[in-house]
Parts: structure tokens; C-alpha cells; sequence
């Protein structure tokens, strides 16, 4: 049981650190593309909130370039 719960207490840490990863990669995108475009609410919105990415990815796709 205690074998178990070690288990799942490393999958927990790398879960998480997965997913802070991917927080600050998609908050300094997102960040850097609003202060490029003069974007000074998402700027402040993305930096502000926490979201695991979800706000930063929203700033992305609405404000990525059309072909």
C-alpha cells in the first residue's frame, strides 16, 4: 500500500511541473505577442491570471496572423 501511494505521489509532482511548464511557455508567448501588438488589457489579463495556459492560448489563436 505505502508502494502505492509513493506512486502516485510522483505522478502528482510530475503532473504538476508539467503544467507549470506549460503555464510560463504560454504566458511568455502570449505576453510577448500582446506587448508587440499594443494589446495592454490581454497584457494585463495574461499577466494576472493563472488559467494553465487557457487564457495565454485564447490571446494566441484569436490574435494569430490569417494567411
Amino acid at each position: 500500500m505505502e508502494n502505492f501511494i509513493t506512486e502516485h505521489k510522483v505522478l502528482f509532482i510530475v503532473i504538476v511541473v508539467i503544467l507549470a511548464l506549460w503555464e510560463v511557455i504560454m504566458k511568455l508567448i502570449a505576453m510577448w505577442k500582446a506587448a508587440r501588438n499594443s494589446h495592454k488589457v490581454w497584457y494585463i489579463c495574461i499577466a494576472l491570471f493563472n488559467t494553465i495556459g487557457i487564457l495565454p492560448l485564447i490571446y494566441i489563436l484569436i490574435n494569430r496572423k490569417k494567411q
